[in-house]
């Protein structure tokens, strides 16, 4: 859109990255909408574990506000989402059921989902086991935006009923990822807080490869570990790392590992924001396997890994200067098409089609849940 847009944001997190990677996304792209003129609240709902972690308490992009409940939501917000031009909510923002039920009776402008975790959100809805969105809820959308590409995108369509899915992936901003001046410690380093399903590929592709190779050195950051985890000794631990740190991390390994999330493998088509943060700061990259992953990285442009002795042939046998052709790449790959501005961009330019109208409610389905 040529015009300036009055754009309200509910989502998960803006001041806090601990524990979520929401925040670093909607950073980036609220940051490059604000660039592009664009005038921007987010809303987020006040909780504990992220008023104790907040590292971005005053953002110059953006009006960050904070609320206690959905009623004061609607009481405190009712003008700002009813006048905006455009009001998106994201996945897993608390008590979303009713705040969407609200949101398609109040607004007038375009009303869209933006979904950080669209294979399991639509797990979650086919079960109806979603606190966030109810599955009725999907055709109220103007704009379904997934973090997810590919087929996903047909599913959201003909299986539950989007009007318009488009994919709005993560991005990236090159202001803050980019390679700094640091001297490489680690061979091989992980970003990513705690997840079950991603934990046994992470023994398998960096505890292992660091027991079989004691004289190297490996980390992992990130929080929710489990105390119980057998950490190898030529492992290092950071706890939590905040994002004005990321750049100096990936500049510090020589290769950085991408690991996915189970339900993102067999969905496909899911980046994640640490590719593209580790390539904009020319880090070579090992990732997991999945569908879509040539989409954005060309087998010239990453490693890919299933075993410890992948891993382990990777760190001992590719050359440095192939290691350092196969970082340029990346790198060049993601300025040219995976920043903020990019993503900022392609947001808007969904927005251009004008909006149908919006189906009427049926709160009898279930009580405002």
């Amino acid at each position: 859109m040529t015009n300036p847009l009055d754009i309200v944001f509910l989502g998960l997190s803006l001041s806090s990255s601990w524990g979520n990677g929401h925040a670093t996304t909607f950073r980036g792209l609220l940051r490059a909408l604000n660039k592009l003129g664009h005038r921007i609240i987010f809303l987020e709902r006040d909780v504990p574990w992220y008023a104790h972690h907040r590292d971005l308490r005053d953002p110059d992009f953006c009006d960050l506000r904070y609320y206690d409940t959905v009623d004061e939501l609607r009481r405190n917000h009712q003008r700002e989402l009813q006048l905006a031009d455009v009001v998106a909510i994201g996945s897993f923002v608390p008590e979303g059921r009713a705040i969407i039920d609200d949101l398609a009776s109040l607004c007038t402008g375009q009303l869209c989902f933006y979904d950080i975790d669209t294979p399991v959100t639509l797990a979650k809805v086919a079960e109806d086991n979603c606190d966030y969105l109810a599955r009725r809820q999907i055709p109220y959308f103007d704009v379904y935006f997934s973090f997810t590409g590919g087929p996903t995108l047909d599913r959201l369509r003909l299986e539950f009923g989007a009007r318009r899915a488009e994919p709005l992936y993560c991005s990236v901003d090159p202001e803050r990822h980019h390679r700094t001046v640091s001297k490489i410690v680690w061979d091989l380093g992980y970003l990513g807080t705690y997840s079950a399903d991603r934990q046994p590929m992470l023994e398998t592709l960096l505890f292992e490869p660091a027991r079989r190779l004691p004289e190297r050195r490996f980390v992992v950051a990130g929080s929710q570990y489990p105390p119980e985890i057998a950490w190898p000794s030529n492992v290092e631990r950071i706890e939590h790392l905040p994002p004005t740190d990321h750049a100096a991390f990936y500049s510090r390994q020589r290769y950085t590992l991408n690991l996915t999330r189970t339900s993102m493998i067999a969905a496909g088509w899911s980046p994640s924001v640490r590719l593209f943060e580790a390539a904009a700061c020319r880090t070579p990259i090992i990732s997991d396997r999945w569908p879509g992953l040539e989409r954005f990285f060309p087998p010239s442009a990453i490693q890919t890994a299933a075993s410890a002795d992948d891993v382990k042939e990777i760190l001992l046998g590719q050359s440095e200067r192939a290691r350092l052709n196969m970082a340029r790449q990346a790198c060049s790959l993601v300025l040219a098409g995976h920043t903020g501005d990019a993503r900022a961009r392609e947001f808007t330019s969904v927005l251009v089609e004008p909006r149908q109208t919006r189906p009427v409610l049926d709160l009898d389905v279930e009580s405002a849940a």
